[in-house]
């Protein structure tokens, strides 16, 4: 029986131009956008950076209401209404999926623009959890002309579908500089 190893996904800075991006896939090199800040050593909430470093792939999520499901060998989810991410750093629930409630100020995840229809979240300030040390850092749809994210890593629809299809339970996205 033959073994497919996972290859980790890297991501480097475009010469020049620090909130852009290159990803390099088994198919080729796809442009992304990096957070306003671009690629950070020390990460910090709301500091608008990408984290450097080598994260695992944790959860798919998706917007069932929009796309189909993805087919994928990571644990897959739709996205609810009630859905949001908490970038609260004083919140128990800092850095986790979480149900909205009335007054939260968590993220919610179910956009009207089309960026979180297709989400990986990455394992990045998860084991261990440090508060204030940064928060929703996922892979989603870039926005119009690659503008920068807040720190999350954003591709074309066509290069998130390809980038889904290589990913395997112990792929990796590696940020470097």
């Amino acid at each position: 029986m033959r073994v497919t190893r996972s290859l980790p996904i890297v991501i480097r800075p475009a010469p020049g131009r620090p909130s852009q991006g290159l990803m390099v896939l088994a198919h080729g090199v796809k442009r992304v956008a990096l957070g306003r800040s671009g690629i950070v050593a020390l990460k910090r909430e709301g500091d608008g950076g990408t984290p450097l470093g080598r994260f695992p792939i944790r959860l798919v999520l998706y917007r069932a209401d929009r796309i189909l499901r993805p087919r994928s060998l990571l644990p897959t989810r739709a996205i609810s209404g009630r859905d949001g991410w908490c970038e609260d750093s004083a919140d128990r629930n800092y850095n986790r999926l979480v149900k909205l409630t009335p007054g939260s100020n968590a993220d919610r995840l179910q956009r009207i623009d089309h960026l979180y229809d297709l989400v990986l979240v990455l394992g990045y300030n998860d084991r261990p959890l440090v508060k204030g040390k940064g928060s929703a850092i996922f892979v989603h749809l870039a926005r119009p002309g690659y503008r920068p994210t807040a720190g999350c890593i954003g591709l074309a629809n066509r290069d998130l579908q390809a980038l889904l299809a290589q990913i395997r339970s112990a792929s990796s996205i590696v940020v470097t500089r």
